[in-house]
């Protein structure tokens, strides 16, 4: 029996075309991806959210394996990641410097919210990234494979 070499190369073609589709699919999305959401501005919730968001993190990367977190705050919840009445601004900080891939959330509908009854502005930690609405965003991130955690 002999191979029909046009046949032969079509077929590893094809085979390699799957393989690297593969891989740059699992590069583009890593394996794990969670949402926390943090709607409350209670000390404990925030922390919780946090040793979550850590102890996640943790146990992905002592099994080699890469996981993206993001915290959502929005309503009560935005003081989480308020410069100015953040309980927890210390730990975010540290958690930004160390652990690259978890991200914080702020919900620009609340802030203006807050603007607009304090009539002052609602300064956020250097480590928020303000996102149109917090709800939405949440919505965004389950669309996308994320899984949900509420402390």
């Amino acid at each position: 029996m002999t191979l029909n070499p046009i046949k032969a190369a079509q077929q590893l073609l094809a085979i390699l075309a799957v393989l690297v589709l593969g891989a740059q699919l699992a590069l583009a999305n890593p394996a794990h991806k969670v949402a926390i959401h943090v709607d409350e501005q209670d000390p404990a919730v925030m922390n919780m959210a946090l040793n979550n968001a850590q102890n996640i993190a943790s146990y992905y990367a002592a099994k080699g394996e890469e996981v993206t977190i993001e915290i959502v705050t929005y309503g009560p919840g935005l003081h989480m990641l308020r410069a100015d009445t953040s309980p927890v601004a210390d730990r975010i900080s540290a958690i930004a410097l160390e652990m690259t891939n978890i991200s914080f959330s702020a919900c620009e509908n609340t802030i203006n919210g807050m603007k607009k009854k304090s009539q002052k502005d609602v300064p956020l930690l250097s480590e928020a990234t303000v996102v149109p609405s917090g709800a939405v965003r949440l919505m965004e991130l389950q669309s996308q494979g994320y899984a949900y955690l509420r402390p």
